[in-house]
């Protein structure tokens, strides 16, 4: 049994912590937090051991505080960070480099440049198998991880066929739980997005990839926007509905009219925090236009990426193979089920 530690209960560590403490192989032997919130007591309540850094100890007075983060790193495998974004390269550099520590950053940090914290990005559909024993290594955001779920299988199937792919990312203001950000009356965009190059990380930086990204007033998940030009007449609707049929994390949706949808639909099944951990490609809003394919497709925002660092964990600790870590993957997220719940509900009329 591996011990890992989740460093970092926001909306991305609470979600990783939650579904990884029922893998019989692994251990989890706490949580850190940087701050005397109420997610302290939600972890304490959910069973987890609470560890804060040494020098914040008397602001964790009121709490029934494990010890201290420094402590809790020297004594496990893997550290999956999922401190806010910025901090987990200060973490890099005072904890994991010093005490020689394994870890998994989240989106938000860098690969390159004096603040790079890894030397990759992992994608499961892409690079699955170079994770094995490496030290360090990235976890793409939630719209980086849905978009080579899209673009993997049509780069296997077209190749050079490809002309061109513009994608623009409408993103969500603020997750679900996210009660301190405030949703303001404005879309507003980003000058020279990370996106582009992130993706271009795993995907091979030839990929003719543009990207244009808009942040919306909404909680309800990511939208994506790609055309896809072919040198040639495009393939039919159907057959690019078809190519993602058999895809993990990838589900085909007919009559949605919103996200909000798809949410409501997931917490009424019960979904756990009322995520369904894939993309959803939204088959009325697919179409073939000359040489152009148009795909409009929903990210599940944080969800999206937990079952990734589950995936990345087994790569790092246990170099399984990708058919024993899906396989593994799939008996604690179901996501076959949750696919099939959502395809059922939102099929075609």
């Amino acid at each position: 049994m591996k011990r890992v530690f989740v460093n970092g209960y926001g909306s991305i560590g609470s979600r990783i912590a939650q579904f990884i403490a029922d893998d019989k192989d692994i251990e989890v032997v706490g949580v850190g937090k940087y701050s005397p919130d109420d997610k302290v007591s939600d972890a304490i309540v959910r069973g987890f051991k609470v560890y804060v850094p040494k020098n914040k100890l008397d602001n964790f007075k009121n709490f029934k505080i494990s010890g201290t983060i420094e402590e809790i790193i020297s004594n496990c495998d893997l550290v999956i960070d999922a401190s806010p974004g910025g901090v987990g390269y200060s973490n890099k550099k005072t904890l994991y480099e010093p005490l020689n520590s394994r870890a998994i950053f989240q989106g938000g940090e860098k690969i390159t440049g004096e603040k790079s914290v890894a030397p990759f990005i992992f994608n499961s559909r892409v690079n699955y198998e170079k994770a094995f024993e490496k030290q360090f290594v990235m976890q793409g955001s939630c719209n980086v991880t849905g978009m080579g779920r899209i673009i993997q299988p049509l780069k296997e199937k077209y190749g050079k066929k490809i002309k061109r792919m513009d994608a623009t990312l409408l993103r969500r203001w603020a997750d679900l739980e996210d009660s301190k950000t405030v949703i303001k009356d404005s879309i507003e965009w980003t000058v020279k997005p990370h996106h582009d190059d992130d993706v271009k990380s795993y995907m091979g930086v030839d990929t003719p990839l543009f990207i244009r990204v808009f942040k919306v007033p909404t909680r309800q998940m990511h939208v994506h926007l790609m055309d896809i030009r072919f040198n040639g007449p495009a393939p039919s609707t159907s057959e690019i509905i078809d190519l993602y049929k058999n895809e993990y994390g990838v589900a085909t949706l007919y009559g949605v009219k919103g996200t909000k949808d798809i949410r409501d639909y997931a917490e009424s099944i019960n979904f756990s925090f009322k995520d369904t951990n894939m993309i959803h490609i939204h088959a009325d809003l697919t179409e073939a236009q000359d040489d152009m394919i148009k795909i409009t497709y929903s990210d599940d925002q944080t969800g999206i990426v937990v079952p990734e660092n589950h995936l990345l964990m087994q790569a790092m600790l246990f170099n399984r193979s990708k058919e024993e870590a899906f396989k593994h993957t799939e008996e604690l997220f179901h996501m076959q089920e949750k696919k099939r719940a959502l395809e059922e509900h939102f099929k075609k009329q």
